[in-house]
């Protein structure tokens, strides 16, 4: 794979060890693995975080608050979010930018198309922030939509918390679930299967946009990813 978009939740960056929103140590462990594997030639990384770390939109807008403005707060922690993986990857000597669906030019690039994809020709990490700065839509669906845009070969959505790939049903409920080594995506459809947002399952199918779901904090499980080993679930 050449050019790939990598999708991190917002709870990514904390930990369950700390109190912290962002968890240092948990930043730069994440830092780390981003800027190994930017050692490989000719790969193009771009990267999708979310914020429910800091705010989940749809947790404001069930707790009576208007839905527009939750979400938009929403996507202000992903921009926090952004910056702080940002300065952990270019502590490790890899450069970065933070592009950004709302603007904010004092800290991050507006989000432009072919700007991007100029920053991945150039070996620079990419970070797409604030989802796609509408509301209503999770980051799940931003990354995928930010793939399409930019002609990515895959989608990898790289989990925590022990969850490595699709199963059958919720593996921390039923240690009975099975995990699929790859599965299609009507069938992830059809079972409804929380892989991702069902709208960014939609969108993937409809574009034929290959998903790897994975554990990111197991180690060197983006390497394999990239070199596409059967690690994970694929999802075509």
């Amino acid at each position: 794979m050449r050019r790939v978009v990598l999708k991190l939740s917002g709870e990514a960056l904390a930990s369950s060890a700390s109190d912290e929103t962002i968890d240092a140590s948990t930043v730069d462990f994440l830092a780390t693995v981003i800027a190994d594997v930017m050692t490989r030639d000719a790969l193009e990384l771009a990267v999708v975080v979310g914020g429910g770390n800091i705010w989940r939109g749809a947790t404001g807008a069930m707790a009576g608050m208007n839905r527009a403005n939750s979400d938009i707060m929403g996507m202000l922690g992903t921009v926090i979010n952004a910056l702080a993986l940002q300065d952990a990857i270019e502590s490790h000597g890899r450069a970065t930018r933070v592009m950004s669906a709302i603007g904010m030019d004092q800290v991050a690039e507006p989000y432009i198309r072919r700007r991007a994809v100029r920053h991945l020709e150039k070996g620079r990490v990419v970070i797409f922030a604030a989802g796609m700065g509408n509301p209503y839509f999770t980051t799940d669906t931003a990354a995928v939509q930010r793939a399409a845009e930019i002609e990515a070969d895959m989608v990898l959505k790289g989990t925590h918390g022990g969850v490595d790939g699709v199963y059958s049903e919720d593996p921390r409920h039923n240690a009975a679930a099975t995990r699929y080594e790859s599965i299609v995506f009507d069938d992830v459809i059809a079972r409804n299967l929380r892989v991702m947002d069902m709208t960014a399952i939609t969108f993937c199918k409809d574009n034929g946009i290959p998903l790897r779901i994975f554990d990111l904090m197991a180690e060197g499980n983006l390497e394999r990813a990239l070199t596409g080993d059967a690690v994970g679930t694929l999802v075509n």
